[in-house]
């Protein structure tokens, strides 16, 4: 059996940085579900608004009435698939600056599969916390004993 030296490690110091951590992540899912796409068309007449649950905001200007039912509706799916590119880039852009290179949102494409990831890195690292937190207790309990 290896011999180790459990005194040199500093228990406040490693709780510290989880509760840092675990508080960062919570801050990130509250800044993640505030986040809002925007986009509008090239003639002002369509903008969109897109949020993690979907469309959050249609405003037609008045002259967006004389187009065909067909080219508006046109405008306002194309629009709309902006201001979801938008919301996309921005939780990119946050995940990228809080995760840098080990950014999980690299891989998402959708805002709702984004968020589900972001709900899945945060249950991971709950249970990574709490495997540490055990362990750190067991090894405190043979230091005593």
């Amino acid at each position: 059996m290896i011999e180790r030296d459990f005194g040199a490690l500093d228990f406040d110091k490693i709780l510290k940085n989880a509760e840092g951590q675990m508080s960062r992540m919570a801050e990130l899912q509250t800044s993640v579900a505030e986040l809002v796409g925007r986009a509008e068309d090239e003639d002002g007449l369509v903008i969109v608004e897109f949020a993690g649950g979907g469309l959050k905001e249609l405003t037609l200007h008045p002259k967006a009435m004389r187009l065909t039912s067909g080219e508006l509706a046109e405008r306002i799916k194309i629009v709309i698939d902006e201001a979801s590119a938008d919301l996309q880039r921005k939780m990119n852009e946050m995940f990228e600056e809080a995760f840098g290179e080990d950014n999980p949102m690299r891989f998402g494409t959708d805002p709702e599969g984004s968020m589900e990831m972001v709900r899945q890195a945060e249950a991971a690292y709950n249970r990574t916390f709490e495997d540490l937190m055990g362990q750190l207790e067991q090894i405190r309990k043979r230091m005593e004993g």
